[in-house]
């Protein structure tokens, strides 16, 4: 009889936001240990739908806000949240284009304002800002000149391709799309660090094995030998 068991694969949702810097720190895992994990990364309204409907995951990755969510909505396992990278809110606009001031929260209201077109998207960056134009009173005019991103589309895309004029998106997100000028993050007053976590699905608790085991990887999310990746990736490790 054949008692080979088959090596054991993790899988694993996420937001955007995270799908590059996952792909180098699932590589980096899966040669460290010999475990592979595999993370279908989608927009987070989405991935958080997922969940909910009770699809296969070994753990989420998402935004705190919605680990939180799913958590309270019985969905993962209530001491399963652990924080493990920080990300802030950067903007850009097309390659070659006039630079606006973003230097202070005035300046960038006027930017904003004076913007003929603009984009940002709908994970936690996208509830911020518009709780902030509604803090500076302009969400009449900024809805005028919104353009929301397709599903699974970037906002650094729409900037790219001459969509969008001004663009508003996680720094991991856009440091690695052509055709667009990184101007930034947002000014130091109304900066905004979004923090992504995880959390593990009720199902995985029945099985010990494959529970240590994504215990094990989430471990290693937040282990200082992966600090660098998280700085090259535009993000940071957790500040305490």
């Amino acid at each position: 009889m054949n008692t080979t068991t088959s090596p054991l694969v993790l899988k694993g949702i996420s937001s955007m936001a995270t799908k590059s810097i996952l792909l180098e720190l699932t590589k980096r895992y899966q040669d460290k240990s010999g475990i592979e994990v595999i993370i279908e990364s989608m927009g987070g309204v989405d991935a958080s739908k997922r969940i909910q409907n009770g699809e296969a995951y070994d753990m989420a990755l998402l935004g705190s806000d919605a680990i939180d969510r799913l958590i309270q909505g019985d969905h993962l396992l209530a001491d399963s949240r652990l924080d493990w990278v920080e990300s802030p809110i950067a903007m850009a606009v097309p390659r070659g284009t006039a630079h606006p001031n973003i230097s202070s929260e005035a300046h960038l209201k006027s930017a904003v304002l004076s913007s003929p077109s603009l984009s940002y998207s709908t994970g936690p960056s996208g509830v911020y800002l518009e709780k902030l134009f509604d803090r500076w009173g302009i969400t009449p005019q900024v809805k005028a000149s919104l353009v929301v991103p397709p599903p699974g589309t970037p906002v650094g895309s729409l900037i790219a391709n001459g969509q969008v004029a001004l663009g508003f998106q996680q720094l991991s997100e856009l440091i690695s799309i052509d055709g667009i000028d990184v101007l930034g993050t947002l000014p130091e007053e109304i900066a905004y660090i979004t923090i992504f976590s995880s959390g593990i699905p009720k199902a995985v608790a029945a099985d010990r094995g494959r529970l240590s085991a994504v215990q094990s990887f989430l471990k290693f999310l937040n282990s200082p030998e992966v600090e660098s990746i998280k700085k090259n990736q535009g993000m940071m490790a957790l500040r305490g």
